[in-house]
C-alpha cells in the first residue's frame, strides 16, 4: 500500500517520485525513502538530489579554493558523507569503486577551478552530488529486494548551454525519453536517476539552477506522460507559511496549480518555481509529502480546487536586490523603458518585479543560477545604464508575498494587510498585476517578524 492515497478511480500508470537532499542525507534517510518507493508499485521513476550539504561543498570548490589544505578539507568532508552510507550497506563493494572514481573526478575539477573557475566547470563539479547519491540509493533499493537500475539523466535531459541556469528543450527531452527511458519502464525495474542536471547538444554537463531537481522530475513526468508526480521533502506538504518562522503555520491539504505556482515563485522553498509548468501542461496532479513521516499525508496540487479561500498563504523570498533607475527624461517621454529593458536583455538579466513613477523605475533581481550570493548587475550593464540614468542598487532585502484568490476584487484586502504593518516600512508594493498575490519588499532584519504579524492577523 502506498503512503499516498490517490483519489482517482483509475490508478495512474506511472508515478515519478523526487526526493530532496534531506530525504537522502544519510543511510537512514535513504532507507526511509527507498521504503516509500518499494511500497508503491506505481513508482517506477525516482529522481533524487545530492545528499544534504553536498551541493554547497561542491559550489565552494567550484568557486575556486587556492589553498590546498582548505580544498582537502572540503574533499574529506565530501568523502565522509558518502563513506558513512557505504559503511552501512550490506554489499559496500558494489558501489565503493564508483564513488571513489567520482570523488577523484571532483578533486581534479576542484584543482582546475582553483586556477580558472567558470560556469561550465561549476556545472561539471556540482553535478557530481547527484551522480554520487544515485549510486548509493540504487544499491539500497536493491538490497531491500527491489529491482532498481541507475540511469544517467543527462542522456535524456537536453538543455541549452546556459551553464548554471540551463533551459530545457522540451520536445527533444520527450523524444529522447521515448527512445531511451520508456523501454526500461515496461518491466518491474525501478529507474533511479538524477535531478537538477542535464546536458547540452555537445554532451557538456549543465544544471537547471538551484532547486532544479523538482523541475527535472516534472519534466520527466511530462515526457513519459506520468499519472502522478510525488515530491518528497522534510515537511508534510505545504503550509500557510514556513513553519520554521511561526509554529502556528497550518497545513494545506489541497491547493490549485495557480496558487502553488505563486507560492513557489515567491519563495516557498518546498517547491521550485518552475516545477509546476510541465505538470500544468499535462494536468499531472502533484503530491508533496515528508519522507520522514509519510503517514502524515501532505498536499495535493490540482488544476482546480473547491472553495479556494481569499487568503491562502504567506511566502518569504530573501536575498533580493532592488535596482532604482531615475531620470528626468522619463517624464512624459517614450522609449526610456524600452532602452532599459534592451540593456537588461542584452546581459540576460531577468527582471522579477517592477514599479514605476513619473521619473523613476524600481525593479528586483532574483538569484536563479547555481553560484549563490546576492544577485547583482554586471559591471558592463551598470555602465550602460549609468549613461542613461542614475542607478541605485540596494541589497539585504526580502520579498513578502500574500498568496490568495481574486485579491483584486476582494474589498478591503489591501487594508487587512497594511493596517497591520504600522511598525514597518514596506517598499515597492506590487498589487493588481495578478489576482493571486500582493507583495512588497522589507529589510531582511524585519522580514520574519512581518511574516509572524501578518500570519497572526490573517490566518490565526
Amino acid at each position: 500500500m502506498s503512503f499516498v492515497e490517490n483519489n482517482f478511480t483509475v490508478p495512474p500508470p506511472i508515478t515519478v517520485a523526487k526526493f530532496g537532499g534531506t530525504s537522502v542525507a544519510d543511510h537512514a534517510a535513504m532507507s526511509r525513502s527507498a521504503t516509500i518507493i518499494k511500497d508503491n508499485p506505481a513508482a517506477k521513476v525516482v529522481l533524487i538530489s545530492a545528499c544534504f550539504g553536498v551541493t554547497n561543498l561542491l559550489v565552494e570548490l567550484a568557486n575556486g579554493i587556492a589553498d590546498n589544505e582548505q580544498r582537502s578539507q572540503r574533499l574529506h568532508k565530501l568523502t565522509s558523507i558518502h563513506q558513512n552510507i557505504i559503511d552501512n550497506l550490506a554489499q559496500p563493494d558494489a558501489v565503493a569503486g564508483h564513488i571513489e572514481q567520482l570523488i577523484n573526478n571532483v578533486a581534479s575539477l576542484a584543482e582546475q577551478a582553483a586556477e580558472a573557475p567558470s560556469t561550465k566547470l561549476t556545472d561539471q563539479l556540482v553535478a557530481h552530488g547527484e551522480l554520487l547519491s544515485t549510486h548509493l540509493f540504487t544499491q539500497i533499493l536493491n538490497e531491500m529486494g527491489a529491482t532498481a537500475q541507475r540511469f544517467d539523466i543527462r542522456s535524456v535531459m537536453r538543455t541549452d548551454s546556459q551553464f548554471g541556469k540551463a533551459i530545457p528543450e522540451i520536445g527533444t527531452i520527450r523524444q529522447l525519453a521515448d527512445d531511451q527511458l520508456q523501454p526500461l519502464l515496461e518491466g518491474e525495474t525501478i529507474i533511479v536517476s538524477q535531478g537538477f542536471i542535464g546536458s547540452d547538444s555537445s554532451g557538456e554537463t549543465t544544471t537547471l539552477g538551484r532547486g532544479g531537481s523538482d523541475y527535472s522530475a516534472a519534466l520527466v513526468a511530462e515526457a513519459i506522460s506520468a499519472g502522478t508526480l510525488e515530491i518528497w521533502t522534510d515537511v508534510p506538504g505545504m503550509y500557510t507559511t514556513d513553519p520554521r518562522i511561526t509554529a502556528n503555520a497550518k497545513p494545506i491539504s489541497e491547493i490549485s496549480f495557480s496558487e502553488a505556482s505563486e507560492m513557489a515563485n515567491f519563495g516557498a522553498k518546498i517547491l521550485h518555481p518552475s516545477t509546476l509548468l510541465p505538470a500544468v501542461r499535462q494536468q499531472i496532479p502533484v503530491f508533496i509529502g515528508s519522507s520522514k513521516a509519510p503517514e502524515q499525508g501532505g498536499t495535493w496540487i490540482r488544476q482546480k480546487v473547491s472553495e479556494p479561500p481569499k487568503f491562502r498563504a504567506l511566502a518569504l523570498r530573501c536575498n533580493q536586490t532592488m535596482v532604482t533607475l531615475t531620470s528626468l527624461n522619463m517624464f512624459h517621454a517614450y522609449g526610456f523603458l524600452s532602452e532599459v529593458f534592451r540593456i537588461l536583455a542584452e546581459h540576460k538579466i531577468s527582471v522579477d518585479l517592477i514599479t514605476t513613477s513619473e521619473v523613476s523605475v524600481s525593479l528586483t533581481l532574483d538569484q536563479t543560477d547555481t553560484g549563490g550570493g546576492a544577485p547583482s548587475l554586471p559591471a558592463t550593464a551598470m555602465e550602460q545604464l549609468s549613461k542613461l540614468c542614475r542607478v541605485e542598487v540596494e541589497q539585504d532585502l526580502c520579498l513578502v508575498a500574500l498568496i490568495g484568490n481574486e485579491l483584486g476584487d476582494a474589498p478591503g484586502a489591501a487594508t487587512q494587510v497594511f493596517s497591520r504593518l504600522d511598525d514597518y516600512s514596506p517598499r515597492m508594493i506590487c498589487f493588481g498585476a495578478s489576482t493571486h498575490n500582493l507583495c512588497f519588499l522589507v529589510k531582511t532584519e524585519e522580514s520574519r517578524e512581518v511574516i509572524k504579524v501578518l500570519h497572526h492577523g490573517l490566518f490565526e
